[in-house]
């Protein structure tokens, strides 16, 4: 069977590592990349580097990874979507709903197979943590919570820490949960000076009832990947650095002291942290879009997914500037988009 040509538009930070897995991912061919800046990372390792997507779609492609700048994912990829070429789009799928909209709906028209790559729902961890929510190992779920921290990435100049970080947040709890968010508030900050916000504190509620809640910033010398969900039998914690995920269960044993035990709505259990496979999140991430174009399972974020992961995060934008809870609303139907 001869190997997917495969063409990379973007060489810039995240584009480089894009090219390191698909110089070697089974059954695909990086033949061609697009970055009008040239190679500064070195990333091409001699494939063709041009200018404009025509050079590109010149080369001959039978599918596009899309890692430019987030303002240039609609124009860009609707010109994918029109010359039939089937694209991996880096989150998020666009910086604004109107734009987001757009691009799907280019996609579902044109028929073109096309994902949005949310890395995390590749994360060993937190696949591990979706597997035992939907096994039901903490029964109902009452609550999930976030921390995403860390310093100022440079390279992010064109959205804030809502678009390009909350993002992850958003869309990896409505996919554990299986859910979609109906509302939410927010506070945002601007504490370094640049124009958009760099600080994002938010609560909000999936269809079901859950509640929610994501601390996520780009002022912080702790780098922080968490997640925590709350279940009548427990909670489960994710550190998606690690990769490592924790049960600590309710226990049976009533606590004897009773002024401690004045303050515990349950009783402690065994804590558990789990021994599970990992892989490289990005790595899963490539195999996953291309097994869907061989006719294998759909694994990656569709753009009904990107696309509730950016009205959601403008959602939080607008309730953190009217300080009112703000209605996620739902999705338009793009079909299979």
């Amino acid at each position: 069977m001869n190997a997917l040509r495969v063409g990379l538009i973007g060489l810039g930070w995240m584009g480089r590592h894009h090219a390191r897995v698909l110089r070697t991912l089974e059954g695909t061919e990086l033949v061609g990349a697009l970055d009008p800046h040239g190679d500064r990372y070195r990333a091409a390792d001699g494939i063709p580097v041009v200018a404009d997507l025509d050079a590109l779609l010149r080369i001959g492609l039978d599918y596009a990874v899309l890692a430019c700048p987030t303002l240039l994912h609609e124009p860009l990829g609707t010109a994918l979507a029109a010359a039939g070429v089937p694209t991996l789009i880096e989150k998020p799928l666009a910086g604004d709903p109107d734009s987001a909209r757009r691009l799907a709906q280019a996609f579902h028209t044109s028929a073109v197979p096309a994902a949005v790559g949310y890395i995390e729902r590749f994360n060993p961890a937190l696949i591990a943590l979706r597997q035992r929510l939907e096994g039901g190992q903490l029964g109902d779920v009452f609550s999930v919570a976030t921390r995403r921290t860390g310093p100022y990435p440079v390279r992010i100049t064109d959205v804030g820490v809502i678009h390009d970080l909350a993002t992850h947040d958003l869309d990896l709890t409505a996919w554990i949960t299986n859910t979609r968010y109906t509302s939410i508030a927010a506070r945002t900050a601007h504490r370094s000076g640049r124009p958009h916000e760099d600080l994002l504190a938010a609560l909000g509620q999936l269809s079901d009832g859950t509640i929610t809640h994501h601390q996520v910033n780009w002022v912080s010398p702790l780098k922080e990947r968490t997640t925590v969900v709350t279940g009548d039998r427990g909670i489960l914690v994710a550190d998606t650095l690690t990769a490592d995920l924790t049960y600590w269960a309710n226990g049976s044993t009533r606590t004897q002291w009773e002024a401690l035990a004045a303050f515990r709505g349950v009783t402690e259990g065994d804590v558990t942290r789990y021994a599970i496979p990992k892989q490289e999140p990005l790595v899963a991430e490539h195999e996953a879009f291309r097994d869907m174009l061989l006719g294998h399972s759909h694994r990656n974020a569709t753009l009904h997914d990107g696309l509730h992961a950016v009205l959601a995060a403008h959602a939080s934008l607008q309730a953190s500037r009217n300080g009112a809870t703000t209605t996620v609303p739902s999705l338009i139907n793009l079909g299979a988009a």
